[in-house]
């Protein structure tokens, strides 16, 4: 079976080629963040849990 690839789709993979060390077609998502802090003691109040916030993903 072969088709066409739409233009939906050449348009997302536009310009990408293949890693080479890989093969991989498309450049991976990566699902995570940093967060910043209003200062030191902000930051180790929430890694104490005596505050709450986000400090992980």
């Amino acid at each position: 079976m072969t088709r066409t690839p739409g233009f939906s789709t050449l348009a997302v993979h536009a310009g990408a080629k293949p890693d080479p060390a890989t093969g991989a077609r498309a450049t991976p998502i990566y699902q995570t963040t940093s967060f910043v802090f209003d200062d030191a003691d902000h930051a180790a109040s929430l890694f104490g849990l005596k505050a709450f916030g986000n400090i992980y993903t």
